[in-house]
């Protein structure tokens, strides 16, 4: 089967990329005139026992617009009504109704209301009991609180190909449409040949799910469920399976495919579960939001175990990685295994876009995740700032990135408020993540974030996923994040307030101490870098910045995450710089070019000799510092760079005063 036929959504895009978040509005199902038609009175008939399925729109919208939403831009209809309609449904006994069961599902992690009816006449009845569900033929059958006991239609058991077919739904109140055809095959169900699908010509649109399909008597032959893509050949469940379905039971048996973003691998599993019915709506929702939520927690638990031996530090290419110089990047890297096997960092760079107060959001994206570093305003103290998810939150969307379409304009959200669910989690390398969800109600989505605190503000994941997918997305994001590589970055001030927060900080910075007297002296010591200077090397004001970019060491036959290179300088924007930099010995797969960068490490050959050189209008000199305990396979380099074209005895001397400051405690 191919896709199910939901009901429509306008699409939002957002200025730095285009995401499939939801501003929702379903599309009205029209008909045109057809040599075949069904005769008058049993249209009449069909109309009564078909209804739309409904769920309410949200009264209380947790977001702030940079303005009024101008409603009056929508039609008459859409603005006015008070739900928004999800499929077709249809009465086949007294007080038994039936519809797709992906229609039903639409209610899991729902931020609207619960399923319902409502007939060509508006009125609107609850589901009372869910009574047979299954997951593969795509089916629910249900009674209502209040039946208003239509004349249900019958069952046709036995069509013949070939035969007049009418594909019948009703969206947004219009009323019952129905649209001619050919019932023109039958294609066995996907797994193992269990049962056949119908296929049929009528068209079926979004609203149609759910819907009867109709022999030239009237007759329900089929329940319409989803639409090829590429062609006008649509699918439809015999009725025949719904019928002979035992009674009071809920089948969830499905071929699932399961992927995670860092890995190219894809687990294929099959989904078998039953539990008892009847259930009331309530219940049977919670219930299958448990068996679908434990299902992904399974396939994830497996897929990870399925691939441990090639997972990150292992597997091919990772050495490359372990044997890199630490990257400085400040937006998150993805190390992922592309379809070739090999490990790489996976990053696309976006925009930049400074905000008001010192603040900046920069963005990027991992594969399908969307990643931002964003710089907390100056006025905001950093206790203020930090844990507090509603002030990080407002930062980024004070870009303007994310929109809600409403008739033709697109306004800004200002604010999602606070996240209605937050996972906290220290990942594999010991930094402090959080993972928070936040509802956006209008399109029935959820934004789901993770967020890292650094010196200057967060580092941030974000993905949208439509509401049934929600618990799978936040345990996706908590296993995202051990394959996330990012510097820590922030002014000297920044820093200070950082490491005081002891909660905020990675295992490797837990014993970091960084003590600063600007314009005297700097000072910064950890268990295995030690670097001090005064301004006589480089100058010390506020405005200096410290970046740290980490490596992977191999401790005791586990790696760690550490700092691997250290960078000063007296300000972001210009080139001079102070960097301490370790640097191992090549792996033996990698690249001739690193190999022989590694000699010139390993025998201080120029430009690691201490003889200075222009660079891009910048002096650099450089000299290779040993460990303290010597390793054949690891070397440090002390790096200076200074503007201008300066002589070399002044360059060596400010190197010789850096060294002496220089110590490697690894």
């Amino acid at each position: 089967m191919d896709m199910p036929i939901r009901a429509a959504r306008h699409a939002t895009v957002l200025s730095f990329f285009i995401c499939a978040v939801a501003c929702v509005a379903s599309y009205a199902v029209s008909g045109t005139a057809h040599a075949n038609t069904l005769d008058p009175a049993v249209m009449t008939h069909v109309q009564s026992a078909t209804f739309e399925v409904v769920m309410a729109k949200p009264t209380v919208d947790r977001l702030t617009y940079e303005k009024p939403l101008p409603f009056d831009l929508l039609p008459y209809q859409e603005r006015n009504d008070k739900f928004y309609s999800i499929g077709t449904a249809f009465a086949l006994g007294h007080n038994r109704y039936v519809t797709a069961g992906h229609v039903i599902a639409a209610a899991l992690h729902s931020l609207w209301g619960a399923p319902e009816l409502r007939d060509s006449k508006g009125h609107v009845y609850a589901i009372d009991k869910i009574e047979k569900y299954a997951s593969d033929r795509d089916y629910v059958v249900f009674s209502l609180v209040n039946d208003p006991a239509p004349a249900p239609l019958e069952a046709n058991t036995h069509p013949v190909v070939n035969q007049p077919v009418y594909a019948v739904g009703n969206a947004l109140g219009e009323g019952v449409v129905a649209r001619d055809g050919l019932y023109t095959s039958d294609t066995p169900e996907e797994l193992n040949g269990r049962w056949k699908w119908i296929r049929f010509s009528a068209a079926a649109s979004p609203g149609n799910s759910g819907g009867p399909l109709l022999d030239q008597n009237g007759k329900v032959i089929g329940v319409v469920l989803a639409k090829s893509p590429n062609e006008n050949l649509n699918f439809a469940l015999p009725i025949a399976e719904v019928l002979n379905a035992p009674d009071n039971l809920a089948v969830f048996h499905m071929r699932e495919t399961y992927s995670l973003p860092f890995l190219a691998t894809q687990l294929h599993s099959v989904v078998d579960t039953t539990f008892p019915l009847p259930l009331s709506m309530a219940d049977f929702t919670a219930k299958l939001e448990h068996v679908r939520d434990d299902r992904t927690d399974s396939q994830r638990s497996a897929l990870l175990k399925q691939e441990a031996d090639d997972l990150f530090p292992h597997g091919d290419g990772a050495q490359r990685i372990l044997h890199a110089f630490a990257p400085l990047n400040t937006l998150p890297e993805m190390l992922a295994r592309s379809q070739d096997g090999k490990w790489r960092g996976v990053m696309q760079k976006g925009p930049s876009v400074p905000l008001a107060d010192g603040a900046q959001v920069m963005a990027g994206r991992d594969g399908p995740i969307l990643v931002f570093h964003v710089r907390r305003p100056s006025h905001l103290p950093a206790a203020q700032y930090y844990d507090h998810p509603k002030l990080l939150m407002d930062t980024l969307l004070a870009t303007g990135f994310y929109t809600r379409d409403v008739g033709t304009e697109k306004v800004k959200i200002t604010s999602m408020g606070e996240p209605i669910q937050t996972v906290r989690r220290i990942d594999r390398w010991g930094r402090p993540w959080r993972v928070d969800v936040w509802p956006l109600a209008f399109a029935n989505t959820y934004a789901v974030t993770s967020a890292l605190p650094v010196p200057d503000g967060y580092v941030v994941g974000w993905s949208f996923v439509e509401a049934p997918g929600v618990q799978a997305r936040v345990g996706d994001m908590q296993a995202i994040i051990d394959f996330l590589s990012v510097a820590y970055d922030g002014k000297l001030s920044q820093w200070q307030d950082f490491l005081s927060n002891k909660a905020l900080l990675p295992a490797s910075l837990k014993d970091l101490k960084l003590d600063v007297n600007y314009d005297r002296n700097f000072s910064y010591t950890s268990g295995r870098i030690k670097l001090a200077f005064t301004p006589n090397v480089q100058k010390i004001t506020a405005d200096s910045t410290l970046t740290l970019g980490f490596g992977f060491f191999k401790d005791e036959g586990a790696y760690t995450l550490d700092v691997a290179d250290l960078r000063v300088k007296p300000q972001g924007d210009i080139p001079d710089r102070i960097n301490i930099r370790r640097i191992l010995q090549p792996s033996n797969d990698m690249d001739e070019k690193s190999k022989t960068q590694w000699t010139k490490y390993a025998t201080a050959q120029h430009p690691y000799d201490g003889v200075s050189y222009v660079q891009n209008d910048v002096a650099e000199i450089a000299e290779v510092i040993k460990p303290a305990h010597e390793q054949a396979d690891v070397r440090y380099t002390a790096f200076l760079g200074i503007e201008g074209n300066q002589p070399q005895a002044q360059m060596k001397s400010k190197l010789d005063q850096l060294a002496s400051g220089v110590q490697i405690t690894q």
